[in-house]
């Protein structure tokens, strides 16, 4: 009992340090756990199963395996499953529109299982992503990465297509990881071959293409769901948009060969997605942004 309270003292420390030292994580945090709580589906069978998906990616993305078999040599299994039992508790009883039934209690069961599944140490994936062409490098360089949790959060992206409120929320989720995509910047000797290949046009047109081919199931599962609610999309469409369009040109803009990175963070996060929400102001900054992307492309590659 005293290992098992030492251990849920040092869990709630690493989450407010966590979210002390990375506030983007805390927004992010209390924008998916905000909704969950919040959200209204159209039948309560579906409740148990979303919220038994937010368990599943938690299991899936952890790392302390090794730390708890150290720690609890005989009752390892056992925390992996309560920690898991715990997440999925509180958003079943937590959200306000939820009534506990039969669904809900027999998921515990398939969550009990989680103690002999579990990720290994080291993912090895086996998904290469060589389909996605050479051109969308910051594309498969980051699914490369990050293909589990890619995968999953693609499916939460999927089911938010149900109702007009979730998309929204998903999609200022989304917008998060998109920025994360183009943060890294290239070498300047693979800078420089690129932009004599592409123009800047070009290049923002590929990676526009692919970005909407990945969120064409969205829109097309939201329309057949709400199809009277087809202005909700077009917003969705618009905001989605420019918020990547912004994030692509920044970096273009700021680029610099001593550089490794873009220096995204919270304030830039927060510019941005008022600038999407609000679109004039997005398609003055994306005009400004383009203008300089194209100058200081021409620095390093010529006219």
């Amino acid at each position: 009992m005293k290992k098992l309270l030492n251990h849920l003292r040092f869990r709630l420390y690493q989450i407010f340090r966590i979210f002390n030292l990375d506030m983007k994580v805390s927004i992010t945090f209390l924008l998916v756990f905000g909704s969950l709580i919040a959200v209204k589906l159209p039948s309560e069978h579906y409740y148990p199963g979303l919220f038994f998906m937010a368990a599943f990616v938690f299991h899936c993305s952890r790392k302390d395996i090794p730390f708890l078999k150290k720690v609890f040599e005989k009752s390892w299994r056992a925390f992996i499953v309560l920690e898991s039992a715990f997440i999925y508790t509180v958003f079943l009883l937590g959200n306000i529109h939820y009534k506990l039934e039969e669904t809900g209690l027999a998921l515990y069961i398939v969550i009990a299982a989680f103690a002999f599944f579990f990720p290994k140490t080291k993912l090895d994936p086996a998904l290469k992503w060589n389909f996605i062409p050479t051109d969308l490098f910051e594309w498969k360089t980051f699914l490369r990465k990050n293909t589990w949790f890619s995968m999953m959060g693609y499916v939460m992206v999927l089911l938010s297509s149900y109702h007009p409120g979730s998309l929204i929320v998903a999609g200022i989720f989304l917008t998060d990881f998109v920025s994360d995509i183009y943060e890294p910047y290239e070498s300047k000797e693979m800078f420089e071959m690129y932009f004599k290949k592409l123009s800047l046009k070009e290049k923002i047109r590929k990676n526009s293409l692919f970005f909407n081919a990945l969120l064409l199931p969205v829109y097309t599962l939201f329309l057949i769901i709400n199809p009277y609610d087809s202005l909700y999309l077009l917003y969705y469409f618009l905001f989605m948009n420019l918020y990547f369009l912004l994030i692509i040109t920044r970096k273009y803009k700021l680029y610099h060969y001593k550089e490794k990175r873009g220096y995204y963070n919270i304030s830039v996060y927060l510019e941005y997605i008022f600038y999407s929400m609000t679109v004039i102001p997005a398609l003055l900054v994306l005009r400004n942004n383009i203008k300089n992307a194209e100058q200081n492309i021409k620095t390093y590659v010529g006219d």
